[in-house]
């Protein structure tokens, strides 16, 4: 066996979230910016030549079989010699259900480094295709770009965000997703806006941000919480909220001042994933970090 190496999975913020429509097979047309940030999870890997694809750390309530991490080594086996094998760890920071794409993430990082490292030699469509078939999120994940998405959040074109602070507060609620999707008050026909339009300060939202409030007291609250300090939002389909500050001073000063029972962090906004500037490291022959 080799060594372990560490790989960046960051989290990532929705900025907005519409739903336009429907498709025929049932899924939602979304319109979105993911904002990728400098915090999350880090995924350690440690090739084997047996062949064998192993979880070395456990996931409260995930076996190892349903986890994304697993699947997606195993979806990009067959692009790999047949004796390829690795053992997957993972550092979770990202919190599970708040719609920050931590498994998402994690899984675009193992697709990403294991093409490296086991000299798949797949380009970034080919594996963002792979990573579609584990989740819609997965390919922003995998281009490593901050973007406006389309269709069910894979039509990608990236943007270039304003650098900015988040404050992201956890009010300790896992919030699963297909139940909000199956939700009756759920809009689901908002007029679809631009790039441009997002980008001159035109009105957005999150559509599941009153589905979520109503549901859970402690999304409400974070939310409320957050509203003298900027304009709060969920991210994605929750649980986790967040504002944007124009410093890290200030960031770091609100997230000392969580109330007991959440937590909160601070991370900064980048338009570049730092799983790309770990590819580089480790193309220049230097150990990957995070």
């Amino acid at each position: 066996m080799t060594e372990w190496t560490a790989w960046p999975a960051p989290a990532k913020l929705n900025l907005f979230l519409h739903i336009t429509g429907r498709r025929a097979d049932g899924y939602h047309l979304l319109q979105t910016v993911f904002q990728l940030l400098d915090r999350g999870d880090t995924i350690h890997l440690r090739l084997r030549t047996d062949g064998v694809v192993a979880r070395s750390s456990e996931l409260a309530g995930v076996p190892a079989e349903a986890d994304l991490v697993v699947r997606a080594a195993r979806l990009l086996k067959p692009h790999a010699a047949e004796q390829a094998g690795v053992d997957i760890a993972v550092d979770k920071r990202i919190p599970m259900g708040g719609g920050l794409g931590g498994g998402s993430s994690d899984a675009a990082s193992v697709l990403v480094a294991l093409n490296r490292l086991w000299g798949c030699g797949l380009d970034q469509d080919a594996l963002a295709r792979l990573g579609l078939g584990l989740g819609a999120d997965v390919p922003v994940f995998v281009r490593g770009r901050s973007a406006w998405a389309e269709g069910v959040g894979e039509e990608l074109t990236p943007v270039e965000l304003p650098p900015r602070w988040f404050v992201i507060v956890d009010p300790r609620v896992s919030v699963p997703t297909g139940p909000l999707f199956q939700a009756p008050e759920l809009t689901r026909a908002a007029p679809p806006t631009t790039i441009p339009r997002f980008l001159a300060g035109a009105e957005t939202s999150n559509v599941f941000e009153p589905v979520v409030s109503a549901r859970y007291p402690a999304v409400a609250a974070a939310l409320k919480w957050l509203e003298p300090y900027g304009r709060p939002r969920l991210s994605g389909s929750g649980g986790c909220v967040f504002v944007d500050v124009a410093a890290e001073d200030q960031a770091l000063a609100l997230a000392a001042a969580c109330p007991q029972g959440w937590s909160a962090q601070v991370a900064r906004g980048v338009n570049r994933s730092p799983l790309q500037a770990a590819l580089d490291s480790f193309s220049a022959g230097a150990s990957p970090s995070w």
